[in-house]
Order: C-alpha cells, then structure tokens, then sequence
C-alpha cells in the first residue's frame, strides 16, 4: 500500500502541519522546551498514518523483525501503523508495570516467544527514557531487540542512550531538522 511518491516528505509534511507546537513546553523527561512535537497530532489522521505505516513496515523488515512494538501510548500508534503498512509481524505493547491481575503481563498482545525479534518503536525520542525503559523490560523477559525505530528524534542524546542499551541499529524516520528546522538553537 503506497501513499506517495516519498511517504517520508508526506509524513514531515504532517507533522509540520499537525504536530508541531511553538511555544514553551515542559517535555516529558523535565526539560523545557521552545517548541514541541505532539507526534500523534499527525499520525493519527489518514495521510500521517498511512505514511508512518509504510516506513515502519519497510524499516522494520529491513531491520529482520518479527514483532514490533515499546512503551505504551508513544508506540502503540506506531506499531500499529506498521501492522497496516504491511509488516508481517506480532504488534505488542509494554506497560509502566504489570498488570495487578488477569495474566499480569507487563509486555501486551500476542505472545512474544524466543525466536521473535523484536523491534521497539517510538513516537518522539528526546533523552530516549521511555526507549529504554521498554527496551529494559523486553531484556528482562529474554527478548532479542534487533532494531529501534522512532518517528522523530528531537537530537538531544536519546540515539545514544538507545544504542548504548540494546547494541542495536537505531533509525529516526524524522529529525527536528527535517520538520522545524529553522527553530532557535537555545
């Protein structure tokens, strides 16, 4: 299923025109910020998500996995998306912490086994915390992590912190330079 010509001019295009906030803003790991990314803004419409979906699902093939997925609201869109791009795969889901009750599973969805390779998405990467901490409790469970896949990584330092915790390829589908690239540098 092919959106565009470029579905990654489509999905910058998107989050310039629905995500992006100028203004200050308290992000999530404390820090404040001119400028915010609300990454779901535009990949929650038909346009952003189509173009999500067939990144995702080409970067996550690439990449050898079989299931995709990460820390709760920041990547369940994402994984989503590239269930409907077309990855051939298990989707999944990882919670704060588990369940208190039912199965009491901290990683949702179908069951993840040791031959599954797992590729862990993400909205929006600033100093990767939530990346991490995903990427943590996979480790935990005896994951295999192939890969990491964001939408939009702000260049503060998470690439880093992502890769140093896995040994893993990193890919940012978009930059803060691709969708704001004239904001102030302080």
């Amino acid at each position: 299923m092919s959106t565009s010509a470029d579905p990654k001019s489509t999905l910058i295009a998107e989050l310039r025109k629905h995500a992006l906030v100028i203004g200050d803003v308290t992000l999530t790991s404390g820090k404040t910020a001119s400028y915010y990314v609300d990454a779901k803004r535009a990949i929650l419409l038909p346009a952003g998500f189509a173009a999500l979906g067939e990144l995702v699902a080409a970067e996550a093939q690439r990449m050898g996995g079989t299931a995709i997925g990460g820390m709760t609201m920041g990547a369940d869109p994402v994984a989503c998306a590239g269930l409907a791009g077309g990855f051939d795969g298990k989707a999944f889901f990882v919670r704060k912490a588990s369940k208190a009750h039912g199965l009491q599973r901290r990683v949702e969805g179908p069951f993840l086994t040791d031959e599954d390779r797992c590729v862990v998405v993400e909205d929006i990467v600033t100093t990767g915390g939530s990346t991490v901490e995903a990427i943590e409790a996979l480790q935990a469970e005896g994951r295999t992590i192939v890969g990491v896949i964001s939408v939009l990584d702000r260049l503060a330092g998470g690439a880093e912190r992502i890769t140093d915790a896995c040994g893993a390829p990193y890919v940012a589908l978009t930059t803060i330079d691709d969708v704001y690239p004239g904001r102030p540098t302080s």
